[in-house]
């Protein structure tokens, strides 16, 4: 169902790509981040690789990150930006 679909993909929601047609450059499990959907249901994401193509419905696929995969990017992420990963997680849990 169309309208499923596009809330599952609002601003900001982290999804991996699954499958997209003819784009080389766009692997399987590539991440991004959802930045708009616009009135045909294309879901246009800032992708991990710099590239920020649509996501065509019915043409491409993507699945939503789980949380436990979020939660382990933010965590890598912050190891690698920092080198200590709890050193702030106490602020982020109480906000």
């Amino acid at each position: 169902n169309m309208e499923q679909r596009n809330t599952q993909a609002e601003e900001d929601t982290q999804i991996v790509l699954t499958k997209m047609a003819g784009e080389s450059q766009m692997p399987y499990g590539l991440k991004g981040t959802v930045k708009f959907v616009d009135s045909m249901g294309t879901i246009f994401s800032e992708w991990d690789n710099g590239r920020s193509l649509g996501v065509v419905h019915g043409e491409d696929s993507f699945r939503k990150l789980t949380q436990e995969e979020i939660e382990a990017e933010n965590q890598s992420k912050s190891e690698v930006e920092n080198g200590t990963p709890d050193e702030d997680s106490g602020m982020t849990m109480g906000m």
